[in-house]
């Protein structure tokens, strides 16, 4: 059920739908497979763009898809004015690197699989935004961590970008663990999982016990995912990534997704004292180690992957002080940080690209020789730097200012000087980015001579570096209503007045502002000194932290896995067998158990004796398991037991499925019993067969109780129902095979699906088997010597012969009457399926095999194939999958008679039981014959005919 605009739902898809494409157009060439990726975005972002002017006028789109209404789960989308402004960064810079991608991969790189993995991440980061369902949002946010993972370590051959990989999956997977429980509990507070929902239950949450467990929790998904200290060491070692993805995720995606969350959830979590003081407080230190760290980085891509996680510090820093101001410089900077961040990492990229490094210290003068790439760096550093009067500058100020209306740790002196250090340490890496890069003298030993690229690498940062410009210039009429639009869905409420323009007049954060140019410059003259000394201070090193903690935790695993899986499966039979008598236990005195209210019935003799046969064959199973073929007749008995209390407990289907079943498995295991030694050795000790058998009696005991307990009482159970609906609702009076193709229909067809996967994975085995090693050992196994001469005789071949039509038109008749009588397709196919085993073990394997006309195989899948579109032609009708019709007709000269879907479900389940039946039995009869076992040609070992022309040569030779 949709309903509100279904292009929301359709814009998410188109990503994912796109990522089919570039593994297939990759065959007709480069520019082919990048122009069919990039048409994906280009549609998700036209359907944006339709839909644009109503969330720019005040409104929000929505769209609902009913998918576990039950659970809670549903795709419900929406699209307000921050969904908007994350949708437009995820596609229109995606738009920008899909075109710059294609330049800057070399020819040995998989463009294809780059563009699927590129594609999979944007239609994630997409599903984030315009979430409407919590549930819905964390998988799509599980999803991102995947696929970064995937892009991160596109250059496998790297060491570096597979361990950026894994530390990212491994960072950020552990922060969406916590923020799960924490969106689980929030939904929970609510009453909801609709976002929609949640934000309108501001009071009830921050009023609510829980308030501060899913605070945590869902800011430790944030800070891990947005690169917040202590969790930010992940970020740097993910530019082990191709410079595309570099600047993708760095600038409009990844690491902004839980700037994006904190954004979303302002509304409900923001201004408390919680919220202030944990994310403020982060934030702030944040903004300032990833910029101190970033003036001492050599390496180009990781100078700006710190100050990218200094820049995110500075948003989480405004979003944390809680205040609509804030926020709405937070939304700005957001857009901000865009333009010039993803300019800068493909402006570095081109330098790799041409210069074939990133080392600062072997770089510089490339401003005269990249004159194009050194003034779209240049432009944008300087807008990183804040310095006017480009965009960067404009929200930086606005940062300053709400920094200096701050009360942080007694006064407001401490966060402005501690945020005017920030800003000091983001102009000296900034302005060392330039002149270090592009000025000074030009070198005569660069790795390789550089020079500016063509028009195709360089066109998205340019585009980029002249939105920095002009939102410089023009903010008020470029920024400003997405602004305005933005930071109204953020609060949730009225806005401040504000206006964005390049000059605010003489505030405090000028001054703050000139003080950081002026230390920045000093910073930067001063450089060399300082980076010694740098060197020189000792200091932890996050990621050795990281490694060594990796380690200790695989460390610990592996002795725990090797101290509890040591492949002995009684042990973990004990333990499982002990822990679920305790808990059973602990219910069962914890729990209150009522009265009984019924009365024992009455025990017929012929009953009693059933149940002591039962608990004698039962025992002797235990006892004589060692001599398998012994253990196997008695576990045939205990089933025939089992058959007869079925059927004086009135429960016929079930009675028959278990004579029946169990007439397979022992002709089966007959069979697999054939390659098997008689008897097994005795493994366990006296000692461990008494700890057994004490657990099994106990276990035995208790299940017994529990049995006993529930037959003693009057329980609500849903039979009442099935029972009152069998007929009305699925025509049908057999309430059990009504459930089985009807109610619980979808069960049955998974049950048949692992029915048919489990011959197929015999067959599998079997032919490994054969293939392998141990094929040698099976050609070789000696053949007893005192097997039978007379294997297939007379008696037996004509018995079944007689048997087989009698049997077949049994299990039809039997699959008719299933509907309204005991039996079905299930019961129909494990008769047919004896008669047919009865061939093969009367004639042979190779006779019977000869006279197949249909492929076992093929039969499983037809068995699937029509139960399935038995359950997909409920659609046609409008209703769900499996849902089942019926009707009764008449035709002269015959009686009324019913017809229901439930029989075409019910005939693929009787192909799939069958199929599967033979399969196995095929798979295991091939080791016979390869083990040397002779085939006979007719049906009986010796030819009747030969016997009587023997016969009668030898009464002339007597003449």
């Amino acid at each position: 059920m949709v309903s509100g605009s279904v292009l929301l739902p359709v814009m998410v898809m188109l990503p994912f739908l796109g990522a089919l494409l570039p593994g297939l157009m990759i065959r007709a060439g480069r520019n082919v497979c990048s122009s069919f990726t990039a048409a994906a975005t280009a549609a998700a972002l036209v359907l944006l763009g339709v839909m644009t002017p109503e969330v720019m006028g005040g409104g929000t789109i929505t769209a609902q898809i009913n998918w576990l209404p039950a659970l809670g789960l549903n795709a419900n989308f929406m699209l307000d004015g921050l969904g908007l402004l994350f949708a437009g960064m995820i596609l229109g810079v995606g738009l920008l690197v899909i075109f710059y991608a294609r330049f800057y991969l070399s020819g040995d790189d998989p463009m294809g699989q780059f563009y699927t993995y590129l594609l999979l991440f944007q239609g994630a980061m997409l599903g984030i935004v315009v979430s409407d369902n919590i549930l819905l949002l964390l998988v799509f946010w599980e999803m991102t961590s995947l696929s970064s993972f995937l892009l991160i370590g596109y250059w496998k051959h790297l060491p570096e970008g597979r361990q950026g990989a894994r530390m990212a999956l491994t960072v950020t997977g552990a922060g969406g663990l916590a923020m799960i429980a924490g969106m689980l509990i929030l939904g929970n507070i609510a009453g909801s999982y609709d976002l929609s929902v949640i934000l309108q239950n501001r009071e009830a949450i921050q009023s609510s016990d829980l308030y501060l467990t899913a605070l945590i929790l869902i800011l430790l998904g944030a800070f891990t995912k947005s690169a917040q200290f202590p969790f930010h060491f992940w970020l740097p070692h993910a530019m082990a990534a191709p410079t595309p993805v570099s600047a993708y995720l760095h600038s409009a995606t990844m690491v902004k997704a839980g700037i994006f969350l904190m954004a979303r959830m302002w509304p409900v979590l923001a201004g408390t004292p919680e919220w202030f003081w944990i994310v403020s407080s982060v934030g702030l230190v944040t903004m300032v180690l990833g910029a101190l760290i970033a003036l001492f980085k050599d390496d180009l891509k990781a100078l700006l992957a710190y100050s990218t996680i200094s820049h995110l510090g500075l948003l989480t820093m405004l979003l944390g002080f809680g205040t609509p101001m804030a926020a709405t410089v937070a939304v700005f900077h957001i857009i901000n940080h865009l333009t010039f961040k993803a300019a800068l990492f493909m402006s570095a990229g081109i330098v790799d690209h041409e210069a074939h490094t990133r080392d600062i210290k072997r770089l510089g003068g490339l401003a005269r020789l990249m004159p194009l790439t050194a003034t779209i760096a240049i432009v944008t550093a300087l807008s990183m730097a804040g310095i006017p009067p480009l965009n960067g500058f404009i929200s930086k100020e606005m940062m300053l200012e709400e920094v200096a209306h701050t009360y942080w740790w007694g006064g407001e002196w401490p966060i402005i000087i501690v945020a005017t250090m920030g800003a000091l340490f983001s102009v000296a890496y900034s302005f060392r980015f330039i002149s270090h890069t592009f000025f000074g003298p030009v070198r005569n030993d660069y790795p390789h001579h550089p020079h500016d690229p063509p028009i195709g690498m360089l066109a998205s940062p340019a585009l980029l570096a002249l939105l920095v410009i002009l939102i410089g210039l023009f903010p008020a009429a470029i920024a400003e209503p997405l602004v305005r639009v933005t930071a109204g869905a953020v609060t949730g409420g009225e806005l401040p007045d504000f206006y964005l323009s390049l000059w605010h007049g003489v505030t405090p954060a000028l001054f703050m502002s000139m003080a950081a140019v002026a230390g920045g410059i000093v910073l930067l003259v001063l450089h060399r000194p300082l980076d010694k000394a740098w060197i020189a201070t000792p200091r932890p090193h996050a990621k050795a932290m990281f490694d060594r903690t990796i380690a200790g935790v695989a460390s610990l695993t592996t002795w725990i896995t090797e101290k509890t899986h040591d492949g002995a499966i009684s042990r973990y039979l004990a333990i499982f067998t002990i822990a679920t008598v305790l808990l059973g236990y602990a219910a069962y005195t914890g729990g209150g158990m009522p009265a009984p209210t019924r009365e024992m019935l009455p025990v017929p003799p012929l009953v009693a004796v059933g149940f002591v046969l039962l608990i004698v064959a039962t025992g002797a199973v235990v006892i004589m398991h060692r001599h398998r073929f012994r253990g196997l007749i008695i576990t045939s008995v205990v089933g025939l037991m089992v058959a007869a209390g079925f059927i004086y407990l009135s429960a016929p289907d079930l009675a028959m499925t278990q004579i029946t079943v169990d007439t397979v498995t022992v002709l089966l295991l007959l069979v697999a019993l054939h390659f098997l030694p008689k008897d097994t050795p005795r493994d366990s000790t006296t000692a461990r067969r008494t700890r057994d058998a004490l657990i099994g009696i106990v276990a035995g005991i208790g299940t017994g109780a529990l049995a006993f307990a529930f037959l003693m009482r009057d329980v609500d159970t849903i039979s009442d129902y099935h029972l009152a609906n069998s007929y009305k609702g699925g025509g049908g009076d057999n309430v059990v095979n009504v459930i089985l193709v009807d109610f619980r229909g979808y069960d049955t067809f998974g049950e048949i699906m692992v029915l048919g996967i489990a011959g197929l994975v015999l067959f599998a085995l079997m032919e490994a088997l054969l293939g392998g090693p141990v094929s040698k050992r099976i050609r070789n196994m000696a053949l007893p010597e005192d097997r039978s001469r007379d294997r297939h005789p007379l008696m037996m071949v004509i018995a079944t012969r007689v048997m087989m039509p009698i049997a077949c038109l049994v299990g039809i008749y039997i699959f008719l009457r299933g509907h309204n009588l005991p039996g079905g397709g299930f019961v129909a196919g494990l008769v047919i399926s004896i008669a047919v085993l009865m061939q093969y073990m009367a004639s042979g394997f190779g006779w019977a095999q000869e006279r197949k006309r249909i492929e076992y195989h093929s039969m499983i899948g037809m068995g699937v194939v029509v139960a399935a579109l038995t359950g997909m032609g409920a659609w046609l009708a409008g209703e769900p999958f499996m849902t089942s019709a019926f009707g009764y007709f008449q035709v002269p000269p015959f009686e009324e008679f019913e017809l229901a879907t439930a029989a075409l479900f019910d005939f693929g389940v009787f192909l799939t039981v069958l199929g599967a039946v033979m399969l196995m039995l095929y798979s295991l009869s091939r080791l016979a014959r390869y083990a040397g076992e002779t085939v006979n040609e007719e049906p009986m070992d010796y030819d009747p005919s030969q016997r009587i022309d023997a016969a009668i040569e030898a009464r002339k030779d007597e003449r």
